[in-house]
């Protein structure tokens, strides 16, 4: 082990950065919920795309001198119609990874 310019010992390479497993000692298994996954995607799907339709009707519906503005209205439409992309996207991932967990385990028993 060497020291730097403060006299601290530095850790061995193997435990420098023990988050990562750059050395194939990840469980073999390892994944994640998918459960957990589909129910917060079908979850938020409905929300964040009834958010988005709210929020773009209200913008387009309120008169001159309304708080708050269009603008604010707007993006608020934007980033929740952007969430229900992205929660709609996830859903259709985990459905076909679990489709596809279910058609090989099927094969094997």
């Amino acid at each position: 082990m060497t020291e730097d310019q403060h006299g601290r010992t530095s850790p061995p390479a193997h435990r420098a950065h023990p988050a990562r497993a750059a050395d194939g000692t990840e469980p073999a298994t390892a994944r994640s919920a998918l459960g957990l996954r589909l129910t917060l995607s079908a979850l938020f799907l409905p929300l964040f795309t009834a958010a988005t339709v709210g929020f773009a009707l209200w913008s387009a519906h309120r008169k001159p001198g309304d708080s708050p503005g269009s603008g604010p209205l707007t993006a608020l439409a934007v980033v929740c119609g952007i969430l229900a992309l992205a929660a709609a996207l996830d859903l259709v991932r985990v459905m076909s990874r679990r489709r596809r967990e279910r058609a090989t385990t099927g094969d094997l028993g």
